[in-house]
């Protein structure tokens, strides 16, 4: 296995942070159902710019999961167990709790007054609301506490395989990969929390598993490589096909996450993403690094800015829709790059909500 760096893994980290960003612009102000958002804002019949939400939500996440997978392989090369969950727990779990109480509960606050929370709760004590508070600012951060809890139990597994399950990964060929759609379709359908339907164990720790056993090998990229146009071709069709079937329709929960439709979109974009960065985006420049260097504060901080826009232009009616959507997606990027500036310089807010040691500055979402 080559463990040079692997350019296109940053590549497709930082481009999908900015995909996620531009999707929660058009999900806060959604027409389709979902809650715990502004809502619609146009007075269109048929919202299509909400398409948007349908051709990535299936598969976005998905592939972060895998990337992380990939990730953890290459860490885990050259860093011990105990060296790999040190890492693991201050990046994804300090910011995912600690973090809450000391930043995020803003977002909470946010969240909250979106939905007019704090208007059923007059006689609830403060202490109480601020707990609510901190919980509901979670917001991305499911997706930490999720990669946090899969890279403690790969561990335990990779003690199990002994890396014989590795060595099989690398023998995948194009068959393998088409058919693998089968059991990502069956982790769909289980571990799946009620009510809050971001945390999706079998589903994504299927995506993370299959980065660190599978992905991680060169031999399966160069596969993906040789089959990308097969596998944009079956992901165009399969993405039309879902935004034609389910459009209108709550798509971010069930049942239609855990559809056919739903599960093979997903799976065969992501080998699309993989193949096409592995063989278009190995490459690393001053903009790409920059971008990458800063793609975990834009995670982390983004939908705070696209919330305070919601909340206090949006929601009141202060602007036309057009202006909205444009000032919801600059405030997305400035909240990320401008509060990852401050607060990764700030003892230990860098440490509890960036989990930043020292002055040491993270590079990548993990």
């Amino acid at each position: 296995m080559n463990n040079t760096r692997k350019h296109y893994l940053d590549n497709i980290r930082w481009i999908t942070v900015v995909l996620v960003v531009i999707y929660h612009v058009f999900y806060m102000y959604n027409a389709e159902g979902i809650s715990g958002v502004v809502g619609r804002i146009t007075d269109l019949e048929v919202q299509y710019v909400d398409l948007y939400q349908y051709i990535v939500y299936p598969w976005f996440m998905l592939v972060l999961f895998i990337v992380s997978g990939i990730s953890s392989k290459l860490y885990l090369d050259s860093h011990t167990d105990k060296e790999f969950i040190s890492s693991r727990t201050r990046r994804l779990l300090i910011p995912s709790t600690i973090g809450l109480f000391a930043f995020q509960f803003i977002q909470g606050y946010i969240n909250m007054s979106i939905g007019d929370a704090f208007s059923t709760m007059p006689d609830t004590p403060v202490v109480v609301k601020f707990l609510i508070m901190v919980l509901s600012g979670t917001g991305v951060l499911w997706y930490i506490q999720l990669l946090w809890v899969f890279s403690v139990l790969l561990i335990p597994i990779r003690k199990i395989e002994k890396n014989r399950l590795w060595g099989l990964g690398a023998k995948t060929n194009i068959v393998a990969l088409i058919l693998m759609v089968i059991p990502v379709h069956l982790a769909a359908q289980v571990l799946n929390t009620p009510i809050i339907c971001v945390y999706r164990f079998g589903f994504y720790m299927a995506g993370f598993l299959l980065g660190y056993f599978v992905f991680s090998h060169d031999e399966v990229i160069e596969v993906l490589k040789k089959w990308l146009p097969l596998m944009a071709i079956l992901s165009a069709g399969l993405g039309t096909a879902f935004c034609i079937v389910y459009f209108g329709q709550v798509y971010a929960d069930a049942p239609v996450n855990r559809t056919i439709l739903f599960t093979s979109f997903a799976w065969f974009m992501s080998l699309t993403v993989i193949g096409f960065g592995a063989r278009f985006l190995d490459f690393s420049n001053g903009f790409t690094s920059w971008m990458s260097a800063h793609s975990w504060g834009l995670y982390i901080f983004h939908y705070l800015g696209i919330s305070a826009v919601g909340l206090w232009i949006a929601k009141p009616g202060l602007l036309p829709p057009v202006p909205v959507y444009i000032l919801s997606l600059i405030a997305g990027f400035a909240a990320g790059y401008i509060l990852y500036e401050i607060i990764s310089r700030i003892p230990f807010f860098r440490w509890a909500v960036l989990g930043i040691k020292k002055e040491k500055r993270l590079t990548d979402v993990q």
